[in-house]
Parts: structure tokens; sequence; C-alpha cells
């Protein structure tokens, strides 16, 4: 009974309406445990990512069986899929893990390996779980981009060194501009801020500084364009 759970014996059969029904209940109930999991791991997400996730492993598994064995058929998919183009903005890396996750349970339902989709599905939810539970891989120092408008007259070189080292800031100067026709400067720098630190002593010990100028901190910068 086991054997036959896992077994890809269906994957050799005739396409029937049976096995294509099969296919789509279980590759719908996959995606939305891989959505759910999706929306517990992440502090933040897009809705429309969460209905990626969703409807993804039913889109893969639909084509796998479209394919089958017929290597035209699949050669002419690869070229009508080569035209598509995503102007979405990439996501991080966890994203990008999870679209990989979805599409190998919506492959594996494809396949008719309907056992091997389920369980390492379940195993990977479970990891993923864990792996937040265990906030593996967090960094306690967080990096922002600090964002600082300073007069002409004060070196943007080391115009902040002496507060970064007062909290125990890590620093890096990215980037400096000119504003206001040159009677102003903008420099950027990426900080790391450890939990300790208070933020909000920081920017007035900067807004003292700089005469209370302009000041930004992006809390979450995505990308890193300075």
């Amino acid at each position: 009974m086991i054997e036959s759970i896992f077994s890809t014996a269906a994957a050799a059969a005739e396409l029937t309406v049976t096995h294509a029904l099969l296919t789509f209940g279980i590759a719908i109930l996959l995606g939305a445990v891989i959505s759910f999991t999706y929306m517990r791991t992440q502090a933040a997400y897009s809705p429309s990512f969460t209905l990626t996730m969703m409807v993804l492993p039913t889109i893969v598994a639909i084509i796998i069986l479209l394919i089958g064995s017929n290597i035209a058929r699949a050669f002419s998919l690869a070229g009508a899929f080569s035209i598509i183009r995503f102007r979405s903005a990439p996501g991080d890396s966890k994203d990008i893990s999870y679209v990989l996750f979805s599409m190998a349970a919506g492959l594996a339902c494809g396949v008719g390996a309907y056992g091997y989709a389920v369980l390492f599905t379940v195993c990977l939810c479970i990891l993923m779980f864990v792996l937040k539970a265990m906030n593996f891989g967090a960094n306690k120092a967080q990096t922002k981009l600090l964002k600082v408008t300073i007069p002409e007259n004060l070196g943007y070189e080391e115009a902040f060194d002496e507060v970064f080292r007062k909290f125990g800031v890590g620093y890096e100067l990215k980037k400096v501009r000119t504003t206001e026709l040159g009677s102003l400067y903008e420099v950027v720098y990426a900080v790391n801020i450890g939990p300790q630190t208070d933020q909000k002593e920081l920017l007035d010990a900067v807004r003292t500084r700089n005469g209370n100028l302009d000041i930004t901190l992006t809390m979450n910068p995505v990308v890193q364009e300075y």
C-alpha cells in the first residue's frame, strides 16, 4: 500500500480525467500548505506573492501533464515560455527558495509521485518553521541606510566618526552628493546598529552635529542602490 503511494507508475500511464483531477487537487493542497508556511515564517510579505505560492505548484503540474513524454511538445512549450519576461523586482533569496519549493512540489505532482510530493512538502515546511523558531541566520546588528544633509563647511569624510564610535555603530560611507546648488552635501552611510543602541539618541546626536538639517534612516533597505 505504502509502495503504491510512492510509485511513479502513474507518470507513464495515459492521461485521464481522474488522473488530471487528482494531480490538480493535490497540487492545490500543497500550494496552500506552502503559502501558509510562507506567511507564518515571513515577517512581512506581499499578498500577490502568497497567491503565487498557492497556484504555482498547480501550474507546474499542469505543464508536466501536458508535456508527458512527448519531446516535440516539450520543445514547443519551452519556446513559448522563453518569450515571458518578469518585470517585477527580484525578491530576496528566501522568496526565491519558496519559488523553487513550489515548483518542485508541482513537478512531483505532475510526474505522479504524489507520496513524495506530500512527504517532501511536509518535511520542508516543518524545517522552515524550525528555522524560524531558532531565528537561524539572524544578524543581531541590523544594517540600515542613513542619509544625512550637512552644511558645506562640515567635512563629510569624518563628520560623524565621533558620534558613531560613541554609540558603537559600524558604518561605511556609500555616497556623497551636493544639493541646494552646492550649498549643502547629502551623505549616505550603511550603518550596523545593534539592538542595544538607542536609535533616537543616535539621531539626536547626528542632528546636533549637522545643524538640525534633514536626516533619513531607512530601516530595511531592500535594493542596495546608493
